[in-house]
């Protein structure tokens, strides 16, 4: 008990899942930072009771929209795993599944593209995978949502600069695990500390 509350906390203080803005068609956005998921040590089954406890609720009564941020995502550190994506989506109710109206996904890797592509449907069904919207730059994302709404991590407007000089890994939308990646600070956050350090965020005027 005292492990699933010390998770539960460091998932909020993290703040991977925040509803923040709005998109321009004024459904509120779920804002997922992927990068900073404590995947190597999280139970899938605190994390469904996190998501049922403080983000589901919120989301049950209008349509609202999803953001992605799938920037610095690892497969062997902040990535749960297929079976666990799909025990998580299955959990969702459906009142919220019914309400979800886009999810933007900003950055995805080639690998990511190709797995949707082919196994898409299969696991998540028509209905979420219509859903589904690929952005390669930060600047596609203000064409779907309100720029002075929603805060963006500093880290993923350098992936969007080493694009710039990188333009192979736009174009093909490669995963961030090349050989000489950019190194961050990610947030020190124990398990068991009451105060927790949050990444620095840019925000959009």
């Amino acid at each position: 008990m005292a492990s699933q509350i010390s998770e539960s906390h460091l998932l909020h203080k993290l703040d991977i899942f925040k509803i923040q803005g709005k998109d321009k068609r004024g459904h509120k956005i779920l804002r997922i930072t992927g990068k900073f998921f404590p995947a190597r040590f999280l139970s899938v089954d605190v994390l469904k009771e996190y998501l049922d406890e403080y983000i589901f609720p919120r989301l049950s009564k209008k349509p609202f929209s999803v953001l992605y941020m799938h920037t610095g995502v690892q497969r062997t550190d902040n990535f749960p795993g297929i079976s666990a994506l799909r025990s998580i989506y299955d959990a969702i109710p459906v009142t919220v599944k019914d309400n979800l109206q886009s999810v933007y996904f900003l950055h995805p890797g080639l690998q990511s593209r190709l797995f949707l592509a082919t196994f898409g449907r299969l696991f998540f069904g028509d209905g979420l995978y219509g859903k589904l919207r690929y952005l390669s730059r930060v600047d596609y994302l203000w064409e779907h949502i309100r720029r002075n709404e929603i805060e963006v991590p500093d880290f993923v407007y350098d992936h969007d600069e080493d694009m710039e000089y990188r333009p192979m890994m736009m174009e093909y939308g490669w995963d961030s695990d090349d050989p000489h990646p950019r190194v961050y600070a990610a947030p020190a956050v124990a398990v068991d500390s009451p105060s927790a350090s949050i990444y620095s965020m840019r925000c959009i005027s």
